[in-house]
């Protein structure tokens, strides 16, 4: 009879779990929390202390049941919870849930789902950790201050099933803000010169670029610039007045942290974030491996830490001196942002370096063995030597202007003999030859212009947000993925291929955000209350602290918004349009994908039609009005009322102002109109601003 009781998170790890440990263990999942705040109020005392008030989420009746009587047989229990806050709480949870208090009762954890790594740790079981249980805690409360007290207001003020969060609210802030720069970004002109030269005795060309003069470098911001730069180069012969040969060393990749794999899953396998955690999940929990029955595959997915093991180390170097050599060994590097960072974890990697992807092909799912492949390929790169470029530089006269011309060639691949990443840079001009030395004469066999416009700021990707929100401190990497994924759920912000785009919903929500709570979307303000969050777990902040200083400040904003929100009349504005069935003018409401415009006599009268706001411009093809109407996601844009008939559409606001240059539309962009025809690149102040 079973005399230890194992209880973990997930179902899915319990039969993996219970082959390793044998039949003195029980192993059991509580499926995630059991304990929870109430749905139907705050469920914080703020009168008395900042007290939680946690009640048995519903549905878990049973499963507690179940887990108390295996209570009742066992000699000892062991909380076996995720190694992180949440898995720390959920322990915490458990402890009061099934009354363990006159148990003996341990707390364990481990990073991999191995036989070694679980005995390993019922050798080092500990008591929970109060310190992570309460920046868990603190954490909950601040997440659940927000979103109780604020989006009753938004419900109020724009319409019900919205939501405002600590992360979430900041990320669509920080996409908002870019899609302003990116609206407000006025295109300048450049042009850039090529000559494919040849040396004497060669067949075949190089590429030179145009530099500048002996003196500077300069950026030919003009098509007069260019012609004069041409007409001087004519009449000079080309020769080389500078060679310099040399090396460069490109290290290894560090190994993936949560963030690092959520934005490489994305480049690399088009994964969203959300896809990569459930995968990653998936590895960790337990996969079946011919021969050796269900076994994790690889650590665990939440971490920030770079770090690996001692002995994870030492299987590395002793697999890669095996199958690639000894050369190919090297040491790995630890990220040092000298952050505070969940360093009881290690880097993300695989369980065992010899289990190769090429032996998990054929018995994993699809999107199972890519990642596991990206997983393994990068860790396996990051323990590996640096590659080696060999590197020529050459500087080419003509007269007193200056070409440059550059090549590389990998002398040593290293770690790129494994892995390479998705952003790779492409070799450059690998035909360069050694026979090229000072005062090398040159001819040249042709000459290219190209005009350029500079690009605006890139849209966000899913990708790129995860970075800018873990550079900017902002959540930790068990809440990008959910972030992400609720700010689209809300329609907030639309995916557009790989892009992000603002909808007119994520606007006004942003907006008001802004505008009512400006400290909650402030940026800093909430990357310092992950560092306060952190000084909890280190034991260094007592957890009410944080949430008694954070609350009477945001009660007071909230109140002062329900005051100025009572003073707005939220009424339906009535257009101009009749109702063709009862008579009456229909009004312009706000559904879930936007405005549109319905019969106020409903129910008796069911009429609905889609609105188009117009802007007061007429098209510059058929004459009808331009009004401002959404793709299928939610993205802005401004086209012609007649669609199908006339197709006319531009992303920025339309002016009734003509290109004095070519006579194109011109749009708005920040204080200046613009040409649409960024070929022209005419623009003039907006005196309407």
């Amino acid at each position: 009879m079973a005399k230890y009781l194992v209880i973990v998170e997930s179902p899915a790890k319990v039969k993996t779990i219970k082959k390793f440990l044998g039949s003195n263990y029980e192993v059991a999942a509580s499926n995630g929390h059991v304990r929870d705040f109430p749905k139907s109020s705050l469920g914080i005392d703020v009168e008395h202390d900042y007290e939680p008030k946690y009640i048995t989420i519903r549905g878990k009746g049973d499963v507690l049941a179940n887990l108390r009587k295996l209570v009742k047989k066992a000699d000892k229990v062991y909380l076996a919870t995720d190694p992180d806050r949440e898995g720390e709480a959920i322990s915490w949870h458990l402890y009061y849930a099934l009354k363990l208090q006159d148990k003996k009762t341990y707390r364990i954890t481990f990073n991999e789902i191995t036989k070694n790594a679980v005995k390993e740790s019922l050798a080092h079981a500990r008591d929970i950790d109060m310190d992570l249980v309460n920046a868990q805690q603190a954490r909950r409360c601040l997440d659940r201050m927000i979103g109780y007290r604020i989006s009753p207001l938004l419900w109020a003020k724009i319409k019900r099933g919205l939501s405002a969060g600590r992360v979430q609210s900041v990320a669509l802030r920080i996409i908002c803000d870019r899609e302003k720069e990116i609206d407000a970004f006025i295109p300048q002109e450049y042009w850039t010169l090529e000559a494919m030269l040849l040396a004497e005795g060669e067949k075949k060309p190089f590429a030179a670029k145009y530099y500048g003069t002996k003196d500077e470098k300069i950026t030919i911001e003009s098509k007069e610039e260019l012609d004069k730069i041409k007409a001087e180069i004519d009449k000079e012969a080309y020769k080389v007045i500078d060679v310099k040969n040399g090396e460069r060393i490109k290290k290894a990749p560090l190994p993936f942290t949560t963030s690092t794999l959520q934005q490489e899953a994305s480049k690399v396998l088009n994964f969203s974030p959300q896809k990569t955690m459930r995968i990653a999940q998936q590895l960790y929990e337990g996969v079946e491996v011919k021969g050796e029955g269900t076994i994790g595959l690889i650590t665990y997915l939440r971490t920030d830490s770079t770090r690996v093991s001692e002995e994870a180390e030492k299987m590395a170097k002793d697999y890669i001196e095996e199958v690639y050599g000894k050369e190919y060994a090297g040491e790995g590097s630890v990220k040092n942002t000298g952050k505070k960072i969940q360093d009881a974890h290690e880097a993300i990697r695989p369980t065992r370096i010899s289990l190769t992807p090429a032996e998990l092909k054929d018995q994993l799912p699809k999107d199972l063995y890519r990642l596991y492949q990206l997983i393994w390929k990068r860790f396996t790169a990051s323990r590996m030597q640096a590659a080696k470029y060999e590197t020529v530089s050459v500087k080419i006269g003509a007269g007193k202007h200056v070409f440059t011309a550059a090549s590389s060639k990998v002398s040593f691949d290293g770690f790129m003999s494994v892995y390479t990443q998705a952003d790779e840079e492409k070799e450059e001009n690998t035909h360069l030859t050694a026979s090229l030395t000072k005062n090398t004469k040159l001819s040249m066999d042709t000459l290219s212009e190209m005009q350029h416009f500079t690009q605006p700021p890139a849209h966000y990707t899913e990708a790129s947000l995860v970075r800018a929100l873990e550079e900017l401190g902002i959540g930790r990497p068990s809440t990008y993925a959910p972030t992400i994924t609720t700010i689209q759920a809300r329609r907030y912000v639309a995916k557009e291929n790989k892009n992000l785009f603002v909808t007119e919903l994520g606007d006004v929500v942003n907006s008001m955000m802004q505008k009512a709570f400006p400290a909650i979307v402030d940026v800093n303000f909430t990357a310092n209350l992950e560092t306060l969050l952190d000084g909890v777990e280190e034991g260094k902040v007592n957890w009410k602290t944080v949430v008694s200083n954070f609350y009477p400040d945001l009660n007071e904003a909230v109140t002062q918004a329900e005051k100025e929100l009572a003073e707005v009349k939220i009424a339906d504005e009535v257009s101009d349009e009749v109702c063709e069935f009862c008579g009456r003018n229909l009004v312009i409401k706000y559904g879930p994908h936007g405005k549109f415009l319905a019969c106020p006599g409903f129910p008796e009268c069911k009429n609905t039609k889609p609105y188009f706001e117009k802007i007061g411009v007429a098209c510059p093809v058929c004459g009808k009005d331009i009004v401002v109407k959404k793709t299928q996601k939610g993205r802005r844009y401004y086209g012609c009322i007649a669609y199908p008939e006339c197709d006319f559409m531009v992303w920025q606001r339309p002016s009734n102002e003509k290109c004095e240059k070519c006579g194109s539309v011109m749009v708005e962009k920040g204080n200046k109109l613009v040409c649409a025809d960024e070929h022209c690149g005419f623009m003039k102040e907006n005196k309407t601003q």
